[in-house]
């Protein structure tokens, strides 16, 4: 065997390569990095391109990963989703706390979010889901600036030792691919 090679069923026989193997297989996601260390993260609670979700609507759907617009809402998918096919239903306009909503705004939420869980069960028919809008940082809000309603759909036993072992997530399918299909399924405004 040439110098620069090495015999990796021969080092794993002897007790791998940094000591003896510990039988946990290892699904590395480096992209969640980017969310670890600050990512996206607006800077400042100013509105403009600084929020991605004021961000979002601003450009192409597929690049925003957008799913459906309304007149002062729209629906994007989670860049850092906790399942395939996390969306958020999110106004248009940056504010913070559900009780600044206008009526408009309340409505068209509330709307999104029950077409998001009706097309979401037509798409990939999950068993349930889970709703969620946190309400400033300590509550859990990773962007506490833009109000943000979670819609995440739940399969029996898609959880699973990643989250809690390896603070990771395993994905089936690529956002982009996710979006494609919930947009198609989207219901045409008006109809």
């Amino acid at each position: 065997m040439p110098d620069d090679e090495v015999d990796v069923p021969a080092l794993e026989a002897a007790g791998g390569l940094a000591g003896e193997p510990d039988g946990y297989e290892r699904l590395w996601t480096p992209h969640r990095m980017a969310y670890i260390g600050g990512a996206d993260k607006p800077t400042d609670d100013q509105p403009g391109p600084g929020c991605p979700f004021c961000r979002a609507p601003s450009l192409p759907d597929e690049d925003g990963l957008v799913v459906a617009r309304g007149d002062v809402a729209y629906v994007v998918l989670n860049l850092y989703p906790y399942n395939s096919g996390h969306l958020l239903v999110c106004p248009y306009r940056h504010v913070s706390d559900f009780t600044d909503l206008t009526p408009a705004e309340v409505a068209e939420v509330t709307a999104l979010t029950q077409q998001a869980i009706r097309v979401t069960r037509a798409v990939m028919a999950p068993q349930g889901f889970n709703l969620g809008m946190n309400q400033g940082e300590v509550a859990g809000a990773g962007i506490a600036a833009h109000l943000h309603q979670h819609v995440v759909p739940r399969w029996r036993g898609d959880s699973n030792f990643l989250p809690i072992v390896a603070r990771s997530r395993a994905l089936p399918e690529l956002l982009a691919d996710t979006r494609a299909r919930l947009a198609a399924a989207w219901p045409v405004r008006g109809e």
